[in-house]
């Protein structure tokens, strides 16, 4: 089987010493347009791949930021249909890959192998699905991988030994690894343990590690150099969005200010 898109692109970044940047964004919000505006010119600024949130009325471990975010997208009725449709438009159009964060309650009301199929259609490499424990997900990832899709596992601080094995074996693509206990949201500092809690994964799987939760600065990825070989970004991106739900006319604006983000971050990971 031929390397998935994912694993293609950290294979890449390993060869010339450089980690991943990937941003998050909510699809839909503010509007699809501007979801598929942003993955556009993010692939411009060599975004390595790009996670997308789908909308969802209880989310798992985001904080009020991304909260508030899926309930901007959810008041505009957004629908998965809606945004296959939209990520599938940008077939052919020079985007990262991407992964798709959604609730397996979602999944199931959809119809597991109708979204799955869907997924692949529109273009979606991986897929994180918080409110399925990695180590109970065995023949869900194994859908998953069969369609070429990469099951991405997350594993917290708080994740025991024992439970970390049981994931890593229906873990593909990269290991999602949470930098703290509890939601997402912009930090000052990451946490002291953390470098040790990668040291330990990094003995433990060939799988590239990929940190989000609380990084938001380009100084926090440099921390990371040497320990992860990917940094996420949600909060800090998804907040510079909030205006355009009042100030539509700010567009272009948040657009650039966004740009200018990415670029800094991507400086900052590429570096080698």
């Amino acid at each position: 089987m031929n390397p998935s898109p994912i694993a293609q692109r950290f294979d890449q970044l390993k060869a010339s010493g450089k980690m991943a940047f990937m941003p998050f964004l909510t699809a839909g919000d503010p509007d699809l347009e501007m979801t598929k505006e942003l993955l556009v010119d993010w692939g411009r600024r060599g975004v390595d791949l790009v996670e997308i949130g789908f909308p969802y009325s209880d989310p798992i471990a985001d904080g009020a930021v991304i909260q508030a975010s899926y309930t901007r997208a959810l008041a505009k009725k957004i629908t998965i249909d809606q945004i296959f449709t939209a990520l599938g438009e940008l077939s052919g159009e020079n985007i990262p890959p991407l992964v798709g964060m959604v609730s397996y309650s979602l999944i199931f009301r959809y119809g597991t192998d109708h979204f799955i199929t869907g997924a692949k259609n529109a273009g979606i490499s991986g897929l994180i699905v918080p409110d399925f424990p990695g180590d109970e997900a065995g023949a869900f990832a194994k859908q998953v991988q069969n369609a070429g899709i990469d099951s991405i596992q997350l594993v917290a601080p708080t994740t025991p030994a024992g439970r970390v094995q049981k994931i890593l074996q229906s873990a593909s693509g990269f290991l999602y690894c949470i930098s703290v206990a509890g939601t997402t949201g912009v930090r000052q500092e990451l946490p002291e343990e953390l470098s040790q809690q990668l040291e330990q994964l990094q003995s433990q799987t060939a799988l590239p590690l990929a940190v989000g939760f609380g990084i938001s600065r380009s100084e926090q990825a440099a921390v990371l150099r040497g320990k992860a070989q990917g940094v996420i970004v949600g909060s800090a991106i998804v907040r510079q969005l909030e205006c355009l739900d009042e100030d539509p006319t700010r567009r272009a604006a948040v657009v650039a200010e966004l740009g200018r983000f990415v670029d800094e971050m991507v400086q900052a990971t590429h570096q080698s």
